[in-house]
């Protein structure tokens, strides 16, 4: 990775300032502010429709915000963008294509070369060690189509790291996988924490309650604090049902003892009414 750009490694990796962002001039993000210091590892909860895959569209680039500042590393995001690895929650591939494992994480290096550049021994070096560390080196000949949810997750969570990131961003990174391949997944995100910023947006707060460090509520406006406890009050605003629906199996540890009780207090009213 090149450091002509970065002067020295900052301790605020990801600065928004008053984002305002959305389609066809209207906003879907209104007013967020975030500061994201370097081995963050972040949770983002949220309804369908809240405006967490906008909010990393703004992160890679891919939509340009109305009104606010957005820096990466200190630079501007087409700037800063190139030290972003990206997870999308879902990828579409024909399944009669025959690509490998190998193949699908090497194209994590096509933006680090030249046009026509053939492939180094140091790309080859890179994905090597990248499918080490998501513990899928074995499988590097066999098809992409041939693997399991779980498997094809940790394949293009090496794709990823092959740009060689300093920030990892994850869209759902449990959609479409069982329990089992999830929470492997999550030990192999803390374990990556050690040396990567991560940020992760999910609807299911149960999921994502075991592994990040701290966990914020978004819906158009953000809520965070860079704490992992969320209230009764952030969650009523931001989702605006009852609690008990989205309560479900959720490890207490996130919750203080007095949210969990209103929570018993919910159902029971539920139960009497």
């Amino acid at each position: 990775m090149g450091t002509s750009d970065i002067a020295e490694r900052p301790s605020e990796v990801i600065s928004i300032r008053n984002l305002w962002a959305g389609y066809d001039h209207e906003p879907v993000l209104e007013a967020i502010n975030l500061s994201v210091e370097e081995l963050d590892f972040i949770g983002l909860i949220g309804p369908n429709g809240s405006g967490k895959t906008t909010f990393f569209k703004v992160l890679l680039g891919l939509l340009k915000p109305m009104h606010g500042e957005v820096r990466i590393l200190g630079m501007s995001v087409q700037k800063g963008r190139r030290y972003i690895g990206y997870v999308p929650q879902s990828v579409e591939f024909d399944h009669a294509f025959p690509i490998s494992v190998w193949e699908v994480v090497l194209l994590g290096r096509l933006g680090k070369r030249r046009l026509f550049q053939p492939y180094t021994a140091k790309d080859q070096t890179i994905v090597a060690n990248a499918l080490r560390d998501v513990d899928m080196l074995h499988l590097r000949d066999r098809a992409i189509s041939e693997l399991s949810g779980g498997q094809r997750k940790r394949v293009y969570i090496a794709r990823a790291l092959a740009t060689k990131p300093r920030i990892l961003l994850l869209d759902e990174p449990l959609a479409g996988i069982d329990p089992q391949a999830g929470s492997h997944i999550y030990e192999l995100l803390k374990q990556l924490n050690r040396h990567l910023t991560i940020l992760l947006i999910s609807h299911d707060i149960g999921a994502i309650a075991a592994c990040v460090k701290t966990v914020g509520c978004l819906n158009r406006r953000l809520f965070y604090h860079g704490e992992k406890q969320i209230t009764p009050e952030m969650l009523n605003t931001v989702y605006n049902c009852p609690v008990d629906l989205i309560a479900h199996g959720i490890p207490h540890r996130v919750f203080s003892s007095h949210f969990i009780e209103e929570i018993k207090q919910a159902r029971e009213r539920g139960g009497r009414e």
